[in-house]
């Protein structure tokens, strides 16, 4: 009889595992489907400038306007508590299906006209419905492993958005069926995610309770962990928009200008692509060693990388390059730790919320960060500009630092802080 129950004991925990693998798996391609909307507007504002003449202006927008859709997106969903309030599953599914709708209607509109601009903060806006969403549900999965299940996440989010620049290094694409394709990709992400299983750590939903998004400001773990996370997007996002900028005017002063353009777009690639690597060896090594020591370590390289950034301008493209790409490994490593983290310092039935309002303020703070650094550079240059993005890492040291001697670290990473 004992011997019969351990068989289906056993059975059962076989059947649990492999629908975890299959639904993790799923979840990760659901989400780069339908997060190629955010990247397929990066890559078809070069050829919208040829084709129609976007200002500077026109083309900024283009694609900020998704960032700006986005945070307000995250900050709606995080007040009325909407991932924790719905089926994460069908929320993300409806999400994709109206974006997907939104940027398949580019197709109808003047990409130099108001519509554009605004379809596109639409898009933005139902991002809050999947990039959080994707990291609750991968969460409800964790049986200590947490970190690498977010780490998968994020590291798929980071490759996606190297491919514009590597599209644009071999000769750009055609922007009407680029956003085609988006849309079709968006559509089948919904289909993907009705194939993932939701984890059994899913809490039941919860009635509204609009003070919830508070808590990541009103609780002091939270508050650290959030402070880090703001420390980590200060600098991430800046770098990821302006590095094919800084390479190309750096590779310039020693290559014509044709191959600087060439290989800056190459390395920028390299440079975030290669953080998804980044994302899930942090996830492996947090998952073992603690969520606090291995941002705080991250943190420490990436920050340290931005202050050298600048004494490589000009130098040997090799050299420029090898740090630019240690600088982006790092600067996304431990991304996904502090996720991880909100996560397991947060109620069971509040993770939706608590991811999305940490998501929403590390997305309001990039638009400063994004539109400071190219400021700076016109006014000192290049060789000193990328030093301001290592005040991030800084605040985030600390913060991470001070949690980890908090009583409450002890729930990171089960109790490896």
């Amino acid at each position: 009889m004992a011997s019969r129950a351990a068989r289906l004991s056993g059975d059962h925990a076989a059947f649990a595992g492999r629908t975890k693998r299959r639904s993790i798996a799923a979840l990760a391609v659901a989400q780069v489907l339908a997060l190629s909307l955010w990247f397929s507007g990066t890559a078809v504002v070069p050829a919208l400038r040829a084709e129609v003449g976007l200002s500077d202006f026109q083309a900024a927008v283009f694609t900020s306007a998704v960032q700006i859709g986005f945070v307000v997106g995250t900050l709606a969903s995080a007040v009325l508590g909407l991932a924790d309030r719905f089926d994460p599953r069908r929320f993300f599914m409806a999400s994709a299906l109206v974006a997907g709708a939104a940027n398949a209607a580019l197709l109808a509109v003047d990409p130099a006209g108001p519509a554009a601009p605004a379809l596109r903060f639409v898009t933005g806006a139902c991002m809050a419905g999947i990039y959080p969403v994707g990291m609750k549900i991968a969460a409800s999965w964790a049986r200590g492993d947490l970190g690498l299940l977010v780490g998968l996440l994020v590291g798929a989010l980071s490759v996606g958005s190297a491919s514009p620049h590597l599209i644009g290094a071999f000769g750009g694409v055609d922007w009407r069926a680029t956003i085609a394709l988006a849309s079709l990709m968006a559509g089948l992400s919904a289909l993907v995610m009705a194939t993932v299983a939701v984890g059994p750590n899913t809490a039941a939903p919860r009635r509204f309770a609009l003070g919830t998004a508070l808590r990541v400001w009103s609780v002091p773990s939270l508050r650290l962990v959030n402070l880090g996370y703001l420390g980590h997007m200060w600098e991430l996002y800046a770098l990821w928009t302006w590095v094919a900028v800084f390479l190309q005017a750096s590779f310039a002063q020693s290559l014509p200008p044709a191959d600087a353009a060439f290989w800056a777009r190459c390395t920028t690639f390299a440079v975030i692509a290669l953080g998804g690597a980044g994302c899930i060896l942090g996830g492996l090594a947090a998952d073992r060693i603690g969520r606090t020591a291995v941002t705080a370590a991250a943190l420490a390289v990436s920050g340290t990388c931005a202050l050298l950034a600048g004494f490589t301008f000009g130098a040997a493209p090799a050299l420029t390059a090898a740090l630019c790409i240690v600088w982006g490994v790092s600067a996304v490593a431990d991304s996904p730790q502090f996720s991880a983290a909100a996560a397991e310092l947060s109620e069971p039935q509040q993770i939706g919320t608590v991811l999305t309002a940490q998501t929403c303020g590390g997305f309001t703070l990039t638009l400063l960060s994004i539109h400071l650094l190219p400021e700076l550079a016109g006014a000192v240059g290049w060789s000193v500009a990328p030093a301001v993005l290592a005040l991030g890492p800084l605040v985030g040291i600390w913060a991470m630092l001070a949690l980890r001697r908090r009583p409450d670290a002890l729930r990171l990473a089960g109790g490896r802080r």
